[in-house]
């Protein structure tokens, strides 16, 4: 429930090991971009990624850990009235450090992706958004022999689930079949060795999926061909004469699907990029700074208006205001926050 027309509710996940202490909750005014009346929506520890079901009225967030039962993270689900959140119940992840929760289109499946664990929790839901026990655990350990698995994304997509395998260099394709996920016909999405996958986004019409690659700073577009995803291109997401370390973080596509972001850990740049949209292939436009150090998560508000950067290290959230013909991105505002990792409009 919006309190005012010209704003929107933002929830902020963090790692609390540098003074926060959980979610935050702003509000956000469309008009002057400010991030305003700062309050804590839910004490929790390290809340790295949340996810609101699709009627909003559930909130799920992970607790980034490997000590909540035996060597696992904990998955926490929370009632949303008002934009007040009250916790229902704490779940285990069934593995180590859970980064990411992704919810079906009908908001009756949660998959957890466990990063150090290299497994996914797969839960179904109740009506009310309650994780129901005895999820299905699919083990990418057992993958590959060489590598190590790093379970970083899972997401539903047109029915099937999606995982992002940042140590294993692909991405993982299941098919739901008598309640259980299996792997599809095409098992996979491969990229380049080394480039550590970790999030991806989708077309609206599914027709493209584009990979944001932490290890080697690229973006790997795949297009749909007979029912099967084949990789199309990849581009650089830092400038030719960088140097130095980085890696990147988090892609998303405007609501027109005209415009790509990224965020680079190390350039402190978010990337855009114009999307041909008969082909899916990229234009680079350029590259802003981001105002701050560690871009991690960032988001897009409802209104397609805004671009908003979580900081890690730099402790800040900055606002800029998005050009919606042109793509680009230009500095309004900022606060400061500890450790800010992910950004969710209610």
């Amino acid at each position: 429930m919006k309190e005012m027309q010209n704003e929107e509710i933002l929830f902020v996940g963090t790692y609390t090991n540098n003074g926060s202490e959980g979610i935050y909750r702003y509000n956000f005014n469309l008009e002057t971009g400010q991030l305003e009346n700062k309050t804590l929506a839910a004490a929790i520890k390290n809340p790295s990624y949340l996810t609101l079901s699709p009627d909003k009225n559930t909130m799920y967030a992970v607790s980034e850990v490997d000590d909540f039962k035996e060597d696992h993270g904990s998955i926490t689900t929370f009632r949303v009235k008002d934009t007040v959140l009250t916790e229902v119940d704490v779940k285990s992840t069934y593995g180590a450090n859970p980064c990411y929760v992704g919810v079906s289109e009908n908001g009756n499946m949660v998959a957890v992706a466990n990063y150090t664990g290299g497994n996914v929790a797969v839960y179904s839901a109740a009506d009310n958004g309650n994780l129901n026990p005895s999820p299905q655990i699919i083990d990418h350990k057992i993958l590959d022999t060489t590598k190590t698995a790093h379970a970083h994304m899972a997401e539903f997509i047109n029915g099937e689930l999606f995982v992002s395998d940042l140590g294993l260099d692909r991405i993982e394709k299941y098919s739901k079949n008598d309640g259980q996920y299996f792997s599809s016909g095409q098992k996979e999405l491969v990229v380049a060795e080394g480039a550590g996958p970790r999030h991806f986004v989708t077309s609206k019409d599914e027709k493209f999926i584009y990979v944001i690659n932490e290890l080697n700073s690229t973006i790997t577009v795949f297009g749909l061909d007979d029912e099967k995803y084949y990789a199309i291109e990849t581009q650089e997401t830092t400038a030719s004469n960088f140097e130095g370390e980085s890696f990147c973080a988090d892609i998303h596509l405007s609501s027109d699907g005209k415009f790509l972001y990224g965020t680079n850990r190390g350039e402190n740049t978010i990337v855009i990029f114009e999307v041909d949209q008969a082909t899916g292939k990229l234009n680079l436009l350029g590259r802003e700074s981001v105002e701050g150090d560690w871009p991690r998560n960032f988001s897009i508000d409802p209104s397609g208006k805004y671009v908003l950067v979580a900081n890690q290290r730099s402790n800040n959230i900055v606002v800029f205001k998005r050009n919606i013909e042109l793509g680009t991105l230009s500095y309004v505002s900022q606060v400061d926050l500890p450790s800010p990792v992910c950004l969710k409009f209610y």
